[in-house]
């Protein structure tokens, strides 16, 4: 019977470990949570509105100078648009990226 005491013991040891280091985690990172969603959310508005409204201004401007029979303004502030969107998925792929890599290196 001596055994599977042992066995309990060290399994409800390591949950204990487990939560203690996910408490640790938490406390240090407390106010981290919801700034850096505010933050990221920022930065990704920022990164799509940035480059369309280059765009549509280089676009008025290219209407301006250089008639065609189709938008300038149109045509530039969607490839703003789109440059834009690149821009906010590679920042939010590199910060999920960070987040695992944290997480992987807590978890150890």
């Amino acid at each position: 019977m001596e055994p599977a005491n042992k066995t309990n013991d060290d399994f409800f040891s390591r949950q204990i470990a487990e939560k203690e280091k996910q408490k640790l985690k938490a406390l240090r990172n407390k106010n981290k949570g919801v700034w850096m969603g505010l933050g990221m959310m920022g930065m990704i508005g920022w990164s799509v509105a940035v480059p369309t409204l280059l765009g549509a201004v280089l676009g008025f401007w290219l209407d301006k100078k250089y008639p065609q029979t189709f938008s300038w303004t149109l045509t530039c502030l969607i490839a703003g648009l789109c440059t834009g969107s690149i821009i906010a998925w590679y920042w939010v792929a590199k910060q999920d990226k960070e987040m695992h890599n944290d997480k992987e290196e807590n978890d150890e």
